[in-house]
């Protein structure tokens, strides 16, 4: 929301319980959860909606929605007292022009914070009080709420990228930083990395109250104790063994781009190239990634980013070109300290992984490429093809965060036929949650235009190829020319028509036996 809020008088509190406040006094809000979602939903949105797509929206056509809704905007007029005139409806259209908090805080979701001064960073992090309207969920009302889970991912994963650039720009100021680790501790509970850090900050903590200048010792051991107390969340908070793979790390791109990224497990590293459609720490509770990760994690360390745009790493972001995302795939890397690894691709993020092995094949001791393709879909140039892309892009700018889940199941019909009604349940809240309407339709526009066969016959790593024969996101024949332009690859057809291989299906058993013999056999070479 840009425009400037009218008069100033009332403030909206979205980041946790939703509250209304006039000149630091809180205001009685109607009971009715649906109108107090309809406030919200008009102020945080910042524009003009029409009549009946708020009707839509908030009410069943069986009820009088337009009556309905006339009586909700005759309780908000009530609430905003002398400053109604922030609130413009006319015949068609309503608009709410209202300062909220997470105003405040969008410019720093779509921002680099690394130009935000500390000062500035402290205050929008603490006016994060709790997750986004957590109090006004409308279990019926499908679209309000896939709009407010948008946001509320937006807001946790600015709030995660906040809290990590302040500790680490507040790491010789331990009194300040401790409290932010320890926030950050409860978001993050398993992070072994962040446990440390915490033990770090309070030993500083100590070193300091043991030498205290200007301020009583007393004061300054009582105010150590305090800060050495677990809050009740905290003490509740599973212990790090439970589930490593919820342990997340970030690190900055080369153009400034919060990338998170993760560990589990150990032995010979195999690090997966970024996909899209991925969350770190969902995807260990969906049946849909869950078994790849943990069988890949059971004799090896692996090690997985979140592609920008997607998951836990920066959404709003402008570039997604395919250099970028092999510079990405270096800068994580580094970050994660791997001096040589298996690299594992899936899907578009084979031809990154390709890309990779020829700039630095001294990192690779093995590449396994899995149901990529060389060429894009616009780039293999069949104009059949073409069109029917061109539709469901779309269909999927347009349709990819309503509420009829329509699109969302024919999409995973797609990616995986095999599903179950559990797979497409899981499928729908996975698409949702990891990347939002627009950013999952510039994705798909960038890896159209992929094109890594000039590249093939330069790789000189030790590479498998993999593909499920009736593969309906990228045919087969897309894996055979892979492995045939790469010198050496061996390539293997795997028994499924899953794009994503299915927990219990022979050729998942097929893909990780597979995987496991060629690790072993260039591990160490």
């Amino acid at each position: 929301m840009t425009d400037a809020p009218h008069k100033g008088l009332l403030d909206l509190c979205v980041l946790g319980d939703f509250q209304v406040v006039r000149d630091g006094a809180l205001l009685d809000l109607p009971p009715s959860r649906k109108t107090r979602a309809l406030l919200a939903y008009l102020a945080v949105t910042g524009k003009a909606h029409q009549r009946e797509r708020l009707c839509e929206i908030f009410w069943d056509i069986p009820d009088d929605p337009r009556g309905a809704l006339r009586w909700s905007l005759s309780k908000i007029r009530q609430v905003l007292g002398d400053d109604e005139p922030a609130l413009v409806a006319d015949r068609n259209t309503v608009s709410l022009k209202l300062g909220t908090d997470y105003a405040r805080l969008l410019p720093l979701v779509k921002g680099d914070l690394s130009m935000a001064s500390t000062e500035e960073l402290e205050a929008v992090a603490g006016s994060i009080r709790g997750d986004f309207l957590a109090d006004l969920s409308l279990e019926r009302c499908f679209e309000y709420e896939a709009w407010r889970a948008g946001v509320a991912s937006e807001v946790e994963i600015a709030e995660l990228g906040m809290l990590r650039e302040l500790i680490e720009r507040l790491a010789g100021e331990p009194r300040r930083a401790l409290p932010l680790a320890r926030r950050l501790r409860r978001l993050l509970p398993e992070d072994i990395r962040l446990a440390e850090e915490i033990e770090a900050l309070e030993e500083k903590v100590r070193v300091a109250a043991a030498q205290p200048t200007g301020r009583s010792a007393q004061r300054e051991a009582r105010d150590v104790a305090q800060m050495q107390s677990p809050s009740p969340s905290l003490a509740k908070a599973p212990t790090p063994a439970q589930d490593p793979g919820r342990a997340v790390h970030f690190c900055r791109a080369r153009d400034g781009t919060r990338l998170a990224f993760a560990k589990t497990g150990s032995g010979p590293p195999i690090l997966r190239a970024a996909h899209w459609m991925s969350h770190l720490t969902f995807d260990w509770d969906s049946p849909i990634w869950r078994h790849w990760m943990r069988e890949l994690s059971r004799r090896n360390q692996l090690v997985r980013y979140d592609e920008r745009c997607n998951g836990l790493s920066q959404r709003h972001v402008a570039d997604v070109s395919f250099d970028t995302m092999v510079s990405d795939l270096e800068c994580v890397v580094e970050a994660a300290g791997l001096d040589r690894f298996t690299l594992l691709g899936l899907s578009q993020s084979c031809a990154v992984s390709i890309a990779y092995a020829i700039r630095h094949p001294e990192k690779i001791s093995g590449m396994i490429l899995y149901g990529g393709y060389v060429k894009g879909w616009r780039a293999r140039g069949d104009p059949g093809e073409i069109a029917t892309r061109e539709a469901v892009s779309t269909l999927m700018r347009e349709s990819w965060g309503k509420s009829n889940p329509m699109f969302r199941q024919a999409f995973c019909s797609m990616f995986i036929p095999g599903a179950t009604h559990e797979h497409f349940a899981w499928m729908d809240d996975l698409m949702r949650r990891t990347v939002l309407p627009d950013d999952a339709w510039r994705l798909q526009a960038a890896f159209s235009v992929i094109d890594v066969s000039d590249l093939l016959e330069k790789v000189r790593v030790p590479t498998l190829v993999l593909h499920a024969r009736e593969d309906n996101v990228a045919p087969v024949e897309s894996g055979r020319t892979m492995a045939a332009g790469i010198p050496g690859a061996s390539f293997l057809e795997l028994e499924s028509q899953n794009h994503i291989l299915l927990e219990g299906e022979p050729a998942f058993d097929e893909f990780v036996a597979h995987v496991r013999a060629f690790v072993a056999d260039t591990a160490g070479s």
